[in-house]
């Protein structure tokens, strides 16, 4: 028996080609999480606590998600066995700049070096700096905690046309088309949508379609 990542293929193939075309220097950033607040038997300090990450294109992005299906067990934290409801795979829509990511990293690397206290891991630095180093911001992510949500009043404060939902376990996530706003809403969007009750927003880490959330398959949904 092993880890099963993937739910859904065909929403997740689909998922693959709604994101962005990477552009030079570009990749995704992707992590696989095990939730603690997922399962009441698993004892962790933090809530989120990273298993995996690492960056792909579109063309190898299904591949290194299926690579990350190993035998049950095999995803242990201080000798704590993971289990399969608690796993949750991420992922940051906007690509990452990595030449961005390469200055910022030489810079991080030699502050380390110089405080000469050892014990730090080169890798995580730099996948660190990578993941901080977002490059086109083409979404940007509205992260709402609830079920309960008036999608009514929010295609009254946006033109829907730049909106796509992503339904999660817990709610949702609105993820506006930056490019795509219409000239008399891009003023006032942001504040508008806040207003309707949003627990964050930015340039977040986003659940991936048609892979597990805990136990749930986060899709896209209409809101017509």
């Amino acid at each position: 028996m092993n880890y099963q990542i993937i739910k859904d293929k065909e929403a997740f193939l689909k998922f693959i080609d709604w994101l962005p075309e990477l552009e030079a220097n570009e990749k995704f950033y992707c992590c696989l999480f095990a939730r603690k607040k997922y399962s009441t038997n698993l004892d962790l300090k933090a809530d989120k606590s990273q298993l995996k990450r690492f960056l792909s294109d579109k063309a190898r992005l299904y591949d290194k998600v299926k690579q990350l299906e190993i035998e049950l067990g095999g995803y242990r934290i201080r000798g704590v066995e993971i289990p399969q409801e608690t796993l949750a795979l991420y992922i940051n829509p906007n690509p990452r700049n990595l030449k961005k990511a390469t200055y910022d990293s030489i810079i991080e690397l030699t502050k380390l070096l110089k405080k000469d206290q050892g014990g730090f891991n080169p890798h995580q630095e730099v996948m660190s700096c990578i993941q901080r180093s977002v490059g086109r911001k083409v979404y940007l992510d509205f992260d709402v905690d609830t079920k309960e949500f008036d999608f009514e009043q929010l295609k009254s404060i946006i033109n829907p046309s730049c909106l796509e939902i992503l339904q999660t376990r817990g709610g949702y996530h609105i993820l506006v088309k930056l490019s795509a706003i219409e000239p008399q809403y891009k003023k006032s969007f942001y504040n508008n949508i806040v207003a309707l009750g949003v627990d964050q927003t930015g340039d977040q880490l986003l659940p991936v379609q048609g892979c597990t959330q805990g136990g749930f398959i986060p899709r896209f949904i209409g809101i017509d």
